[in-house]
């Protein structure tokens, strides 16, 4: 399936009403849970998107500048290391770096085909509106798929790396990144492959938590747009500015927490969800983890996998680190 053959052909693995149900259930586990929590991936409706694409400009926001930079300075060494006939972006959004990797596998000379791998149509699309006019030669795909629950759908044959970009293996807790990061493994049977995994390196909390708490207050407001998703998809009645955001790293865990504290007490309903939640003043709602990485315990996790380790490449502040990672 050719992009450019059809402006509007997305290989469709998700039911219609998948993001709803999807929404509902982790709804509904989230806020019955003690302490509440809710999953980040709901921050990006159209406007939580744009949120983001704000954050990462922010002079406080370092991790997407020093992704790129690594891409920059090393990705013709990843693509020889491991040239592949096929690359598969989990969660490409708009693929805005994914051009380095390709050039790089490109002139390596192995590449035939990306496929772009995300919930959404309107970001799958956009991909290939970036991609199509410069890689006119590439078989560009693009599939509509929940990278969490249906690895076992994409592309298995010939040479894969899967790339993971973006530091977003962060936001999964321990336990749910081990059996993830085998899933892709079980994904790389058979002809064999390699992931490119991002990671955001442990540093100073003097320079991680204001990447999440802005001086401009952009983050905070990305952190309370959950709260207007659930008002518009389930008809809640959050009262949005009545909770402060909050940003906290946690030693222990080496990951940073972004929550939403109450400012009062709070009755609010969810008739989407048939459930009304109360809020007591103080009360804190996680909305997102954000790992945070040592080169070691990267490696170990990989191998712990099924993975081997061709190589780790950090920007020129160490902050960031991108390791590839051989199927064994």
């Amino acid at each position: 399936m050719s992009l450019s053959a059809d402006r509007t052909d997305i290989i469709h693995h998700l039911p219609p009403d998948h993001l709803e149900r999807s929404l509902r259930a982790d709804v509904r586990a989230g806020l019955s849970s003690s302490p509440k929590t809710l999953p980040p991936k709901w921050f990006y409706d159209k406007l939580g998107s744009a949120l983001f694409e704000r954050i990462t400009n922010l002079p406080e926001y370092y991790p997407t500048r020093a992704e790129r930079e690594v891409l920059e300075l090393f990705a013709p060494e990843m693509a020889a290391a491991s040239p592949a006939e096929t690359l598969i972006e989990l969660g490409s959004g708009s693929s805005r770096k994914t051009p380095l990797l390709l050039d790089a596998l490109r002139d390596a000379g192995s590449l035939r085909r990306y496929v772009a791998v995300d919930v959404s149509d309107s970001a799958l699309l956009d991909a290939r509106n970036e991609l199509a006019p410069a890689f006119p030669d590439l078989r560009l795909e693009a599939v509509a798929a929940d990278f969490e629950t249906q690895l076992h759908l994409l592309p298995r044959t010939g040479r894969r790396m899967v790339a993971f970009l973006g530091g977003t293996i962060g936001n999964f807790e321990p336990q749910a990144r081990a059996r993830f990061l085998t899933g892709i493994r079980e994904l790389l049977d058979g002809d064999g492959g390699s992931l490119l995994l991002g990671t955001d390196l442990v540093k100073s909390p003097h320079i991680l938590v204001p990447a999440y708490a802005d001086a401009e207050g952009v983050t905070a407001d990305f952190n309370r747009n959950v709260l207007r998703v659930l008002n518009s998809q389930l008809g809640a009645d959050f009262e949005v500015m009545a909770f402060d955001h909050v940003a906290l790293w946690m030693p222990d865990e080496e990951w940073i927490e972004m929550r939403l504290r109450a400012r009062k007490p709070m009755l609010v309903r969810l008739p989407g969800v048939g459930m009304d939640v109360r809020f007591h003043e103080g009360e804190e709602l996680r909305t997102e983890i954000s790992a945070k990485f040592r080169i070691e315990g990267i490696a170990g996790e990989l191998e712990s996998a099924g993975f081997s380790i061709a190589g780790q490449w950090t920007d020129s502040q160490n902050r960031y680190a991108m390791t590839l990672a051989e199927a064994l």
